[in-house]
């Protein structure tokens, strides 16, 4: 019970993004098109949140997903999102400037 509660805070070890992306996770950029041009992660797909429960086949399910945005919060619902539609490793990457620090 414990762990789940950990689990539903987000509480708990930290995932490492970097090995994440490594092994061929990818990273779903929720902001408009309009942010994403002003800078964004090498080789991340933009799927703005208010399009993306459209746009779910865009994204396979058998690999790993970081979803990214501004600040983290438009990510942690995109992750939410995901989830509930049957995406099992889905990470909240928090702001996309965070995670430039991956790009190949």
């Amino acid at each position: 019970m414990i762990g789940l509660l950990k689990k539903m805070l987000g509480i708990g070890p930290k995932v490492d993004l970097g090995t994440v992306i490594a092994n061929g996770g990818v990273i779903i950029d929720v902001r408009t098109p309009a942010e994403y041009a002003g800078g964004h992660v090498k080789g991340s797909l933009n799927i703005p949140l208010a399009s993306l429960g459209s746009q779910l086949s865009k994204i396979k399910k058998d690999k790993p997903v970081i979803t990214c945005c501004a600040s983290g919060m438009r990510s942690s619902s995109a992750k939410s999102l995901l989830q509930a539609n049957g995406y099992k490793e889905v990470h909240n990457g928090g702001s996309w400037f965070n995670l430039k620090k991956f790009e190949k």
